[in-house]
Order: structure tokens, then sequence, then C-alpha cells
């Protein structure tokens, strides 16, 4: 139960007590050291609808050591947003039995604590606002502190196979429950292989099912559906109904979770001791974690965007991309020498195909030692990127946290020499078992370690490295081949002698954000650096794109792959995709066309093998499936400005590039649970084909306006699904009525190559012969856009006039950005009368509406009402009326 409740600085703070007879009992009769000391709660206010709640041991109280806070994942800015909190209100709850204190959270909003049972909540404001989210309203909160061996009879190893978990402290787990209330469905908690509204897991009618873990682990041949954890965690879970809309609940927590969530009537039988009586129809879940404290965020809504960007404006907004990172990439491992290298991509060109980076995987260093070339294979590692380089082309190096330790490896030995390896349990440098051999692992939660371990993407330092050079962190749950699970044991000891059960999940993060520092410093902060990782937590977003790891060449994984990339923008993660074609094993041919059709429109577009796969560019499966791969290729190009303005936008909002249907049709529900269709920014709608020799597809298009099939410009009416034929060119995609679409339709060898060409327009009218669309523009690599220096234009089209503003905040900045592109083609689709002619203003010039085709290569392309040649410059206002 809560007691002394009251403001102090500007939060609410509390004592939790024990409650439990048998508890209380215990501590008077153990008054030297009380099992169970009162533990210290704080409740703090944020704008924009956020309440943060800490739990933790009481420091005046000189626990045996301070429980572990995760640093650096709160973004400065947030901090600076917190309500000074004036008074409490106090009431008496609903059943007239408890004590409720309120505070202010927002308008509409207030956060809640009752005293005794203790429970915290958000309601709408109001004696009797209804509940949107709440923590304890089962009961089951549960907080074991800390404490020291007294007597030999206290046994807190634990063993797992060969391995032993000394466990110093003893048990220090924390768990709680968390309910959404008017949901009916909840989403979140990557990294899983599942659906993306998450199943129960307990509860009648749940088989054999696991919580959802949440312990950051290298998975050998993960299963498509499964509770099981993967390659990152992000503790945060989204709601959503259809009569409430959306909340979010977020545990800023490293060490291991499990997440139940809870189907309809799991505690029947517990029903009259448990619950705090509510008539709110919810969805109820229980977190577990094996350490740490709590700190958590309850966010209101109430839409599903506000959710998305409450969270990121705690952990920050996604980082935004250089132009090439977001076209096309060519991955392997490996890619044997430079020959291979430039053989590869002479074959693109020959094949007209487009691409921007080609990858090299851990073959190409000396004996697996990163920064380092094999100089057999690869003699003049900086000539080839030059190569590349000049038709626009990127490289990517593997740089993984394993250090080999090999006296002769001058990071081993810097390393060994300051200290800055992660500890045994006996305060000996790790030495744990991967690529290398014989490895040992840095100790990146170090801040000092972190800015040593930047320096080392200098040019002077990485020898062989260019400009065009950018780099992708494996292994880096960390993987460890002989550890326990194939990772670093709990007990192992980080700076100020943190355990590594308590941030084990934050390690790669920290590693993905000191090599992300490293390619800003190496470029004076001038470029913005590209790094893939596999391992991430909250706050990813901010240093780089995700991919969800060594995925299989099966139709389950590519159909799986959709609601893993959906979870992982819906938790602030917009850059993210699956290996296209499947890691492990060897696709058949239609699975990898397909696979290429559905990955044109992930936001990380790359094609991977592993390399006992047998070799599959995309020309290698006869020249039918190489034009199909191309055609999947090219639209990803053509989309390029559509894709890269999303990316702003995400950069500006947090909301996701690929987003679930019922992010933008909150109120439809037959889009709550389909993860087999995604939006493409708030346009464009993809359904993939994920069986073999499908005949037939379908497809439902949510709301009311209708969509214009992005090949063909048929138009299909809305709120209905749709069966259609199974087309082997694409997989349906359209266009929503009432958007404008920008595009580029000139093909050019890489997305560098496109920077002067002109746009096309797509409009495509609703009902109201009405549409709106955006494009942003900047440099495509400098952080200069953050100075101001891009062009940001909204496209409106009404009342027969298609006019473009500015949306470039006046005074952004001191930097300016200038483009002479223009636009060559605007295509206006569900136009009905015929005209002839449009008058562009302010130029006062005429020009001719003639029929053209929508796309201008292929395909079934039927003719379509098109503008040719206004030739507006997309940097200036401008007005074309329809004569």
């Amino acid at each position: 139960m809560a007691t002394d409740v009251l403001i102090s600085d500007g939060d609410l703070i509390a004592k939790l007590v024990p409650k439990d007879k048998d508890e209380v009992q215990e501590n008077l009769d153990n008054q030297e050291n009380p099992i169970v000391k009162p533990l210290v709660l704080t409740i703090s206010a944020y704008q924009d609808g956020v309440l943060r709640l800490k739990i933790d041991e009481d420091q005046s109280l000189s626990p045996s050591k301070k429980r572990f806070e995760v640093p650096d994942v709160i973004v400065p800015e947030f901090l600076n947003k917190k309500l000074w909190l004036q008074k409490l209100k106090t009431e008496k709850s609903e059943d007239g039995l408890g004590i409720l204190s309120v505070i202010y959270l927002s308008d509409g909003y207030e956060g809640v604590i009752r005293h005794d049972p203790f429970e915290v909540f958000v309601r709408e404001s109001g004696k009797n606002g209804k509940k949107m989210l709440s923590l304890n309203s089962n009961g089951l909160f549960d907080f074991e502190q800390l404490r020291e061996q007294k007597g030999e009879n206290e046994d807190w190893e634990e063993r797992f196979r060969s391995h032993t978990d000394t466990r110093p402290y003893g048990p220090q787990s924390i768990s709680f429950d968390v309910s959404f209330y008017d949901a009916d469905f909840v989403y979140g908690i990557p990294e899983h292989a599942t659906s993306l509204a998450l199943k129960p897991t307990r509860g009648p009618g749940v088989e054999d099912s696991e919580p959802y873990r949440h312990f950051n682990l290298d998975v050998f041949e993960y299963i498509a559906d499964s509770p099981f954890g993967l390659y990152g965690s992000i503790p945060f879970m989204i709601s959503h109904g259809k009569s409430h809309g959306s909340s979010g609940f977020f545990w800023l927590n490293a060490a291991e979770m499990q997440i139940d969530v809870l189907g309809t009537g799991w505690n029947d039988e517990f029903s009259s001791v448990l619950m705090l009586p509510s008539d709110q129809k919810r969805v109820d879940t229980l977190w577990m974690s094996e350490a740490g404290v709590v700190d958590a965020f309850f966010f209101v809504g109430p839409g599903p965007k506000d959710v998305v960007r409450q969270y990121t404006s705690v952990t920050g907004t996604p980082a935004m991309p250089q132009l090439f990172a977001i076209a096309y990439h060519q991955c392997r491992w490996n890619y044997r020498d430079e020959e291979d290298v430039y053989n590869v991509d002479a074959k693109f060109d020959e094949h007209d195909i487009p691409y921007d980076v080609l990858w090299l995987d851990i073959e190409h260093t000396d004996g697996k030692k990163y920064f380092t070339w094999d100089r057999l294979l690869f003699p003049n590692p900086e000539e080839m990127q030059k190569k590349l380089a000049a038709k626009g082309r990127h490289m990517v190096t593997i740089v993984d946290p394993h250090i080999k330790r090999d006296e002769s490896y001058y990071i081993h030995k810097e390393a060994s020499q300051k200290g800055y390896y992660v500890k045994d349990a006996t305060g000996k440098d790790y030495d744990g078992w991967c690529w290398p051999g014989s490895s040992s692992y840095l100790d990146m939660v170090n801040p000092e370690i972190r800015s040593w371990w930047a320096e080392k993407f200098s040019y002077e330092n990485y020898v062989g490295s260019t400009p065009s050079l950018h780099i992708w962190n494996d292994m880096n749950e960390p993987s460890v081949f002989n550890g326990p699970e194939v990772s670093m044991p709990r007990d192992a000891l980080h700076h100020d002698d943190v355990e590594h059960r308590e941030l084990h999940n934050a390690y790669g993060y920290y590693f993905h954000m000191a090599t992300s520092d490293g390619l800003v410093k190496r470029g004076d902060g001038k470029d913005r650096p590209f790094v893939l990782s596999r391992a991430f937590f909250p706050g990813s977003q901010r240093y780089g794109a995700i991919w969800t790891g060594d995925n299989s060449a099966e139709w389950d994984h590519l159909r799986v792959s959709v609601p893993m990339v959906l979870t992982l923008g819906l938790t602030g993660i917009s850059f993210s995709g699956a290996d296209v074609g499947g890691f492990f094993g060897n696709p058949d041919t239609e699975l990898l066309v397909r696979w290429y059709q559905v990955g044109a429109y992930y936001p990380f577009f790359r094609g991977h093998a592993h390399h006992d796969t047998k070799r599959r560019e995309p020309w290698l499966f006869g020249e039918r499936n190489t034009e199909l791969m191309r055609e999947a290729i090219r639209v990803r190009y053509m989309l390029l400005p559509y894709f890269y303005t999303l990316f702003r936008e995400a950069n500006m909002s947090g909301i996701p590039v690929a987003r679930p249907l019922w992010m933008e049709f909150p109120d439809d529900e037959q889009t709550f649970s389909n993860d087999e269709a995604f939006m493409v920014g708030n346009s464009l709608l993809v359904q993939g084909i994920y069986t073999e020799k499908a005949k037939h597809v379908s497809v439902y298009l949510p709301g009311d306006q209708s969509w214009y099939d992005l090949r063909t410009g048929t138009a299909y009416k809305g709120g209905v699904t749709h069966k259609l034929e199974a087309s082997e060119d694409s997989v349906p995609a359209f266009q929503r009525a009432g958007t404008i679409l920008p595009r580029k339709d000139r093909f050019r060898r890489s997305s560098t190559q496109m920077e002067n060409d002109p746009y096309t327009l797509v409009i495509a009218l609703n009902s109201s012969q009405a549409a709106e669309g955006w494009l942003y523009v900047d440099d495509g690599k400098s952080f200069e856009f953050q100075q101001g220096a891009y062009i940001h234009r909204h496209f409106m089209y009404s009342d027969g006039k298609l006019t473009s503003s500015n949306m470039a905040t006046a005074g952004s900045g001191s930097k300016k950005f200038a483009s002479e592109c223009i636009v060559e083609r605007i295509i206006l689709l569900g136009f009905y009368p015929g005209p002839k002619n449009a008058l562009i203003e302010p130029a006062n010039e005429k020009v001719d509406i003639e029929l053209g085709p929508l796309l201008l290569r292929g395909g079934r392309g039927s003719s379509v009402i098109t503008i040719r040649k206004p030739n507006v410059r997309i940097a200036d206002d401008w007005t074309i009326k329809i004569l």
C-alpha cells in the first residue's frame, strides 16, 4: 500500500510498504535487517500526456548496492518538458473504500494513485473519468530487494548446463500487471517472430505458450510464430480499440524480461482476491524483469500516431538517413575478393538493375580482426571503394564487438592495457569464443570507452576506409559461442560494478551508438552516418537501421517479416527490413521473386545470404525472373522521393514509414489484426503474396474512398475485400484516393545519379475531386538540413487547381538548399471531365492535357490523363488550373 503521499519538488512522492500480515510480522521479528524495507515511489508528469512512474529501494536505508538505471536512453529534451506539479487532489474511490490522490496530467487526463491497495492509473479527467491504463489493478506487484548473504543455507547460485551464475546479490526481480482499458488488441514489445496483434500467452484455451521473452540472443534459424525473444528488446506496448483509440506503456529496463498477455478469463478463479472491480473491457498483461528498477511511462494517446509521437519524445525520433541508404543494398557472406566485387558491380549495370551499396562480411578481414583487410583478397580497398563511388555507389564492412585476443592486434593490445574489456565475476578480462576464436568484449556502457571506440573509425585509424564506406554491427547481443545461451554470463562485470544481467539488453545499443558516433566524427560532423545493427533497444532509432536477423528462405519467413517490420516501426524503429530471400537456405525462384516484390517496400531493402547458400544475385534465374526482380527494385527507385519524404516525417514526429493499416484507419475493426497488408506512409497500401503458385489474392481496402492500382490506375472500391488474380509481375499495391505521390521515373545506376532528374506527381482524386501530398528534398547526405537547408512542399489539389506551397518554417535556420529540379508530368487519376489544357500561374502559360502512360515502361499500363511538361520548379510556389 502507498503511504505518506505528498507533492515534493514538483513530483508526487510516496512510500510503498507491505500489506501482507506475514511480511509485516517478519519485519517486526527482524528489525535490524528487515526483509522488506519501504520502497520509494515517484510520479512525474510531462507535456503532451506522458506520466512517469519510478519505484526503487530507499537509498537512505543503505541498500547493499544501487540498482541499475539505464543511462543515455531518455533524450535530454524530454526532461525539459516536465510539468511542475503544484497540488494534489484527494477523493474517495468509486467503491468508497479507498483513498485516491489525483494530479493533473494534460487537458482531459489525470494521473491517479490509489493508496490501499496500491494502484496507479491514468483516466479521463473527472471523478468518474474512464480509465485508460493502469498498473497493479490485479495486485501482482512484487519487488525482491537486494540482500547480503547471511547464512550458508542461502544458496543463490544458479546453474545452466556447465555454467554457474553466482548471483552475489540474490534474487532481485520485479513484476507487476498493466491493464489497457477499452482495448481490442495489444501490439509492440519486439523482437519476436509472431503476429502483429499479440496473441494471449496465458488464460483459458491457451495451449503451452511461454511468455514473450526479452533477452537479446543470437538465435540460430529462428522459427516463425513463436514468443521466443530474438536479437533486440523494446519493452513498449501499444493498445488499440475501436471505442477508445490507443494508449501505450513503456518500461525502461535492460535486464531479462518476460511479458504475458493474459487472455479473457485468465483470473476468473482469483477474481475475488485480485481484481479491483471495473466495468470497462480491458486487456491485462503481466511484466516481469530479473533486475533493475521500475521506470515506467504511460502514454495517453488517444490516436495511434499520438502514442508513437509520445514514446519517441522520450527515446528520440529516428535519425534522418542518407538518401543512398534507403535504396537497394546487395550483400552476402561473403563477396570473396576485389574481382568478385567488380564482377557483381558490373553485372548490375549489364542487366540494368540499379543498386546503391555492396556489402562485405567477416571474411574481408585479416583473421577476423576488425578494421583490417585480408590483403591477398583485398589488396587495394581504397581504390575499390573509389571505383564504386564514381558510379554513386557505397560499400559497407562489418565490425563486430568481439575483439580477437591476439597480442599483435592493436585494438586488443590497447583495450587490454587500458582495462576497457568487460570483466568476469572474478575481475579478470572476460574471455569468450566467437568468430576469431578467443575474444574479449568492450565495455560499451562506459562513455569513455565509447569515445575511444569512435576514434577507431577515423581514416587514419581505419586504414583502407574512405568516405563512401559505412558500417554493419552484427553479433552485438552480445553473441558468445561458448557462453550460457550463446551469450555473456549474467554475473560478468561492467563499468561501476554493474552486473551484465542488469544491462544485457542494452549492450548492443551502446555498441551501435559508439559506432555511429565514430562515423560522424570521422567526417568532422558533416555527414550523416549509416550503421546497421542486429541488436537493439529503445533509442536505437537515433543511431541507424535494424534488420530482423538470420531468417530462413521459407514462405513463412517472408510472411512473418511484415508484422516484424511493422512492430519495429510502432516502437520507434522506422528504418528496418528483413533479409530479402532469407539468410539460411536456398529460396525457390518464385519465393525469391515474391520476396523482392514485398521487400521493395520495406524501409530497409537488402538482399543477403549465408555462405553455404547458392549465389542468388538477381540475374542468375533466367531472363524472365531477372526482369521481375529488376522491376521490383526499379519500383523502389521510382518511389525514392516518396520514401525520403516519409523518412523525414519519421525524423520529425516518430511516425513510421511502414505502418499497420489501423494506424491510418483507426476506426476500421477489419484492419486491427491484419498483418498481411501494410501502409507505406498514408498513401500506399501493399498486400504481400505469401504462398507458392498463388492463383488469387484477397485484399481488404479500408475506408470509404477508392484505391488506384499502382501499375494500371484501375480504381477499386474502399471498405471491401477484393479477390484479385495473383499476377507474377508484382504484388498488389494501391494508391489511396485523396493523396499525391511524388516519383522519379528515369532509371539510373544508383540513387545518387538521380539527383537532378525531374519529378512526376501522381494525383489520386477522392470523391470530392481533391487530394494532397508532400515532398521533402535536401542534399541527401549532410546535417545541414538541421539548419534549414531543405525544400519541403505541400501539394494541394481542389476545385480544379493544383497548388504547391512552402512547408519550411520561416527562418528555420541559416543554411539554404537550392534545387533546379522540375516537375515534368502530372498524372490525374479519377478525374471526370475531359479537359484540354491547363494554366500555370504565376508564369501565365498554357500547357496541354493528353492521355499518357501511367508508368514510363512496359507492364499493362493503361492511358491516364496527363499534364505534360508543366516544367514548374519544385522549389517554387505555383498553381496549375485545369481549364
